[in-house]
């Protein structure tokens, strides 16, 4: 059995010491070392070369975070599981783009923490329930907010127009669709082109269908 060596990092020493408990009771989990501050933690990590650091957002001095950026910069070797008593609004996704493989609560439940470690160790990414609906919440929430930013320049009349040419359809499908003559509708798809500073009909059906037009028109009704 490969055994998967643990850095445990917490400015709580009685934490410490109730996770060392914890995963030491896990046949396949070894903890090698402790640190109570970000400078310790990155010593510990130099010096011994773990494969996952269970690390707290709240350090004294320099954050969790920045820790955890720092680690991932120094040894990308090593994995990074966020655990903390944070659940707020956006600190799952900071600690992602720090480099984390995990973010769990301390409220979850020892089982979310032990799967959380052994899922870091073979490269993926771990969340435990909850954040991982608030953090599915927050991008489809910022996809929505891209997909409106995509088409803010167009008017609805474009939009329609827009659609139609995502599907494929002629100038002349397009006109019988919306009642407009060819001649408009090419007017409209000139304006559209100069808007979105496009080149031509491909590089704008595409454009439509990456952004997902017929989300964004569902949403407008």
């Amino acid at each position: 059995m490969n055994h998967i060596r643990l850095l445990i990092v917490d400015d709580h020493e009685v934490v410490r010491l109730g996770l060392r408990t914890l995963l030491t009771d896990e046949p396949d989990l070894d903890v090698i070392a402790e640190a109570g501050t970000a400078e310790e933690a990155l010593v510990q990590v130099a010096n011994h070369h773990p494969d996952v650091v269970i690390l707290d957002i709240q350090l004294p001095g320099r954050s969790g975070l920045e820790a955890c950026q720092e680690i991932r910069n120094q040894f990308p070797e090593t994995q990074v599981v966020i655990l903390t008593s944070h659940g707020g609004e956006g600190f799952a996704e900071q600690a992602l783009r720090a480099g984390a493989a995990g973010y769990v609560l301390k409220q979850v439940g020892n089982e979310e923490l032990v799967r959380a470690v052994r899922a870091a160790n073979r490269g993926e990414i771990a969340l435990d329930p909850k954040t991982a609906k608030k953090v599915v919440a927050r991008l489809n929430h910022l996809q929505a907010q891209a997909e409106t930013s995509a088409f803010r320049v167009l008017s609805r009349r474009e939009l329609d127009v827009l659609a139609l040419v995502a599907k494929g359809e002629s100038n002349k499908e397009i006109g019988q669709a919306l009642n407009l003559s060819e001649i408009t509708v090419r007017n409209y798809i000139s304006n559209i082109l100069e808007k979105l500073h496009l080149r031509n009909r491909i590089e704008l059906a595409t454009y439509a269908v990456q952004h997902r037009i017929e989300e964004h028109l569902e949403r407008a009704e």
